[in-house]
């Protein structure tokens, strides 16, 4: 049950001050936030991670440079276990970068991974044949299907091009929802909106989406 956002922009921006606003989101919670966070940001062309084991207001958001794509996750880890910050996200591997926010009992699939959402972002990749936008899709269909009981289950992957976004809950729409913007060649997905920041919609439920 964590927080996500997703910052993609034509023009470059400033990492910190979206990620203040997502470190204040993050701290206001209804659920408690603070088991690690951590961000991508697309520097010339290529990636760099960055991941602390620190709630993300106690982190130092100002070490970041401008970038034209930012993609960040804080954590609230499920039943308070495995808090390492190796099992912090994004995911990522040669072409995608992977965030997870959600909460599912009884999930009957068979995937490499440290944790759930690891396990969740390689079992989406299987089916990749015909692009991510198709395979997020059947991906998180199959996940529904081999689930007992789900109550919120929210992706987000990018490829550098693309965001491609999924959002769907059974419980607890004000707190699982994902919210949207975009305005003047800037991209904005995040939990929920910045705080008196006019503009954004939220997604609806059982949504999946390519955002470009």
């Amino acid at each position: 049950m964590c927080r996500l956002l997703f910052v993609k922009s034509a023009e470059a921006f400033s990492v910190a001050e979206h990620l203040k606003h997502f470190a204040a989101l993050s701290k206001d919670s209804e659920e408690y936030q603070g088991h690690g966070w951590g961000c991508a940001v697309l520097i010339d062309g290529s990636w760099k991670h960055y991941k602390n084991i620190k709630p993300i207001w106690e982190d130092d958001l100002e070490q970041f440079g401008p970038t034209t794509q930012l993609i960040a996750h804080a954590r609230s880890a499920f039943e308070d276990k495995d808090i390492v910050v190796e099992n912090n996200m994004p995911f990522y591997d040669d072409q995608y970068v992977f965030i997870f926010n959600g909460e599912l009992r009884g999930v009957r699939i068979k995937e490499k991974g440290c944790i759930g959402a690891e396990k969740i972002f390689n079992f989406i990749k299987q089916f990749d044949a015909n692009g991510m936008e198709v395979a997020l899709e059947k991906g998180v269909d199959n996940i529904k299907k081999r689930t007992r009981l789900y109550k919120g289950m929210n992706v987000i992957i990018t490829d550098k091009d693309k965001a491609y976004v999924s959002c769907n809950f059974t419980e607890r729409p004000g707190y699982f929802t994902l919210w949207f913007k975009e305005e003047k060649g800037m991209l904005q997905i995040c939990s929920m909106p910045y705080p008196s920041e006019e503009g954004w919609q939220k997604m609806k439920n059982n949504t999946k989406r390519c955002f470009e």
